[in-house]
């Protein structure tokens, strides 16, 4: 899947706070209204869930939950906008298996990463929480728990043994 928008909402339409959007060529055929839209409002993914979308030539007419006045649906024009959420397909393999792990002790001692960061550091535990589990990560001599979601993780190298991870802004922070 692509992580590359495949529209933008550019005008308001009628008086119940719907959008018109311009459909790029890479928008889905076969999209599912019943599936979010996503857009990036204030460095955050937000999903938009629609409750109306009518194709018009090369564009729609998308009303969309919650956004139910003009004048709340104003701050989505000029957006572009995902039909996948693009934070959470982000994660590349190397080329390798990309078999579940038989258990997430098999990362232990991986080298780790982050985006935009020169620290680095190594995995070595893992809080098996059923709520919230974490990778226990040392950097620089201080413990830093990760939270073991898809959307944080952006490279995995089984050959290398070493997974990048872009955190939230703060996050690292917190512990260094």
């Amino acid at each position: 899947m692509s992580n590359l928008p495949v529209g933008k909402f550019t005008k308001l339409y009628g008086t119940e706070g719907e959008v018109v959007a311009n459909l790029y060529d890479r928008f889905p055929a076969d999209y599912d209204s019943e599936e979010p839209l996503f857009v990036s409002i204030n460095s955050l993914t937000v999903p938009l869930f629609i409750s109306s979308f009518v194709r018009r030539g090369r564009g729609a007419v998308i009303a969309i939950d919650d956004y139910d006045t003009p004048r709340r649906s104003e701050e989505l024009l000029g957006r572009e906008f995902y039909a996948t959420n693009p934070d959470a397909e982000v994660a590349a393999y190397d080329g390798e298996d990309d078999e579940a792990w038989s258990s997430m002790e098999e990362l232990l001692g991986w080298r780790v990463t982050f985006v935009g960061r020169k620290e680095e550091g190594e995995i070595v535990g893992y809080n098996d929480d059923e709520i919230n589990p974490l990778f226990e990560v040392e950097v620089d001599g201080k413990d830093v728990y990760v939270p073991v979601v898809d959307e944080f993780i952006r490279k995995i190298s089984r050959r290398k043994r070493e997974i990048k991870f872009q955190l939230p802004e703060g996050l690292l922070e917190l512990y260094l």
